[in-house]
């Protein structure tokens, strides 16, 4: 069911999907609502196409749960900041924004005023059901498959290497697309070969890693260490192309180090939602993760840090402030 906004209501992008005259909401994922045009009041036909409403949500996801409340403006900095790599990308592979916008005009196609600023209006694409993830340095999912066979998605890598380590190139580790709630599966490249045929998988990886070359050396340049990212391709069904979809490059879907606070052999400082998961595992929180109790409500101070460390993401990476 959809809300209609409430400018009064603080955590009011951090709910469900909005109520936006002139589209019809279709999905909702952990943190993106997705929206189709209302046809029939335009007229039968967008004037943009076969086009979407991406609007991305204050919501936030970890440890399989969507938390209260929201973080403010993280909606903002992850479609600004998507929009942001998409340029910086452009000459490396196509994306699917078509327009951001807005109009108070509900007849007219364009993005609601009320989304303005996170909302995008997207090339309608048929996703390949795979996350295409590029590592150039070992932590997380990868880190705990190195440790127990030396090895991340069936590739083998040297003796030795810890939390934090850069690896001697970057790799491809594909994982497998969860629904809401569950967790993404990594797989090894035959596998993902054998779901979408050879010749996919083959691109998929080259254009994953192409755009894991191309920003962290951006990142690197403003002291940002791009530890990791995970991305989403699809095909656009007017040209045969294949296109980066979703959101990229932002807190949500990358690891972002500090370079200077760099330190292998323990987990790195970093620019997204680990203040949150840092507390909901502390004593703290007084959550039990293996347990069917939703998590608790975050408090204010673990709010309004995470808000900064999303902003603090944006304006390193782009040399500009959000207004």
């Amino acid at each position: 069911m959809t809300q209609t906004y409430d400018a009064d209501q603080p955590d009011a992008f951090a709910g469900g999907p909005l109520d936006l005259p002139g589209w019809r909401h279709v999905y909702s994922g952990k943190v993106r609502d997705l929206y189709e045009p209302d046809l029939p009041a335009l007229g039968g036909v967008h004037p943009l196409g076969d086009v979407v409403l991406v609007v991305a949500s204050d919501r936030l996801s970890a440890h399989d749960h969507v938390l209260a409340p929201g973080i403010p403006d993280k909606g903002v900095v992850l479609t600004q900041l998507s929009l942001w790599w998409f340029s910086q990308l452009a000459d490396v592979v196509d994306n699917h924004v078509v327009s951001t916008e807005a109009s108070a005009e509900p007849g007219d196609g364009l993005v609601p005023d009320v989304v303005a600023g996170r909302a995008m209006i997207c090339r309608r694409l048929e996703m390949f059901p795979v996350e295409c993830v590029a590592r150039g340095y070992l932590t997380g999912s990868g880190l705990a498959e190195y440790r127990a066979s030396g090895e991340v998605t069936g590739i083998p890598l040297p003796a030795g290497l810890v939390d934090g380590s850069r690896l001697p190139e970057p790799i491809f580790t594909p994982a497998t697309k969860a629904e809401v709630g569950e967790h993404d599966e990594n797989v090894t490249f035959a596998e993902v070969a054998r779901r979408i045929g050879d010749d996919d998988a083959a691109r998929l990886r080259d254009l994953t890693l192409a755009v894991y070359a191309r920003a962290e050396q951006i990142a690197r340049e403003r002291g940002v260490i791009l530890a990791d990212t995970k991305l989403e391709f699809g095909v656009d069904p007017a040209t045969g192309a294949t296109v980066l979809g979703d959101e990229v490059l932002t807190p949500d879907s990358s690891r972002f180090w500090p370079a200077d606070e760099w330190e292998p052999g323990r987990a790195q400082p970093s620019f997204d939602k680990q203040l949150v998961r840092d507390w909901l595992t502390s004593p703290d929180s007084g959550w039990d993760r293996a347990s069917d109790v939703p998590p608790p409500v975050l408090p204010d101070a673990v709010v309004q840090r995470t808000r900064g460390r999303y902003l603090e993401a944006y304006e390193r990476l782009t040399g500009s402030t959000l207004a």
